[in-house]
C-alpha cells in the first residue's frame, strides 16, 4: 500500500526554516571562527589586563552570529523551551558533523590541479577543529543559559517586553560562550591577555548588536504572526501564537 505523504502545516514549516537558518549561521561562524579582523583602530591605546591595545580585534565568526541571536529569540517565542532545546542540541550534533567532515577533507591527497594546497587547507581549518571542540562545550552552556534566562525574563515580565528578555538573555550568556570558545581555541597560541581582550571586544560586539537587532525582533515577529494567522487551523494571529504558547513550558 502506497503510504500518503505528510502535509506539514504551518507552524511546522516555519520552524523548519527558522532551524534550518539557525544551523547555518552556527556552522558558518564556527568555520570562519579562525580569522581575526580588526574591526577599527582606537583614537587612543587602552589598556587591558596590563597590555595596550591600539586597535579592536575580533573573529570573523561574529558576523554570523547575529542570525543566531535573532532565530533563537525567535524560536524561543514562539517554540518554547522544548523548540529551542530541540535546535540547541541538533546545533551540537551539527558541529560534530562539521568537524567530522572537514577531518575526512584534510585527510584526503590534493590533487596537482587543486588551486589550494594542502598546506593552505590545514592552516585554514585545522584550527577550526581546535574551535569546534571548545564550542561544543561553549555553545551548549551559552545557549542553555540563554534559554534559561530568556524564559525567566518572559515569565516575570508576564510575556510583555520583548527587547527585554531578548537583548537580557544574550548579555547574560555571551560572554561564557565566548571565553571558552576562544580559550580552548587559542590557548597556548596566543597570551591570556589577548585571549580575555579578544573575548571583551566579541562581547561588547554582541551585546550591542544584540540591542541593535531588537527591532528587527519586532518585525520579525509581526511577519511570523502574520503568517501564521493564514495557517488552515487558526483563523488569526492570536489564535496561532495561543496553539503554540501550549508548547511553552
Amino acid at each position: 500500500m502506497l503510504r500518503k505523504a505528510y502535509e506539514l502545516t504551518r507552524p511546522q514549516k516555519l520552524f523548519v526554516f527558522c532551524a534550518a537558518v539557525f544551523l547555518t549561521a552556527l556552522v558558518v561562524a564556527e568555520a570562519t571562527a579562525g580569522k581575526f579582523f580588526t574591526a577599527f583602530d582606537l583614537p587612543r591605546g587602552i589598556v587591558i589586563f596590563g597590555v595596550t591595545f591600539n586597535e579592536v580585534i575580533m573573529t570573523a565568526g561574529v558576523i554570523a552570529f547575529p542570525v543566531t541571536f535573532i532565530v533563537t529569540d525567535l524560536i524561543n517565542e514562539y517554540y518554547g523551551k522544548k523548540g529551542i532545546r530541540f535546535v540547541t542540541f541538533v546545533g551540537m550534533v551539527m558541529i560534530g558533523f562539521e568537524f567530522a567532515l572537514l577531518q575526512v577533507a584534510m585527510a584526503v591527497p590534493t590533487a596537482p590541479s587543486s588551486p589550494i594546497s594542502d598546506e593552505a587547507f590545514t592552516t585554514v581549518f585545522g584550527t577550526t577543529g581546535r574551535i569546534i571542540f571548545g564550542s561544543m562545550t561553549a555553545y551548549l552552556v551559552g545557549q542553555l543559559v540563554d534559554i534559561h534566562l530568556f524564559h525567566r525574563l518572559r515569565k516575570l515580565t508576564a510575556g510583555r517586553m520583548l527587547w527585554l528578555r531578548a537583548t537580557g538573555s544574550t548579555f547574560g550568556s555571551q560572554f561564557i560562550d565566548t571565553f571558552v570558545v576562544l580559550g580552548v581555541a587559542f590557548w597556548g597560541q596566543l597570551r591570556i591577555q589577548d585571549i580575555l581582550a579578544i573575548t571583551l571586544f566579541n562581547y561588547a560586539y554582541k551585546f550591542i548588536i544584540a540591542v541593535v537587532i531588537t527591532p528587527i525582533i519586532y518585525l520579525a515577529h509581526w511577519g511570523m504572526d502574520r503568517y501564521l494567522a493564514h495557517d488552515g487551523k487558526n483563523t488569526s494571529s492570536g489564535a496561532a501564537a495561543a496553539a503554540i504558547a501550549g508548547q511553552h513550558e
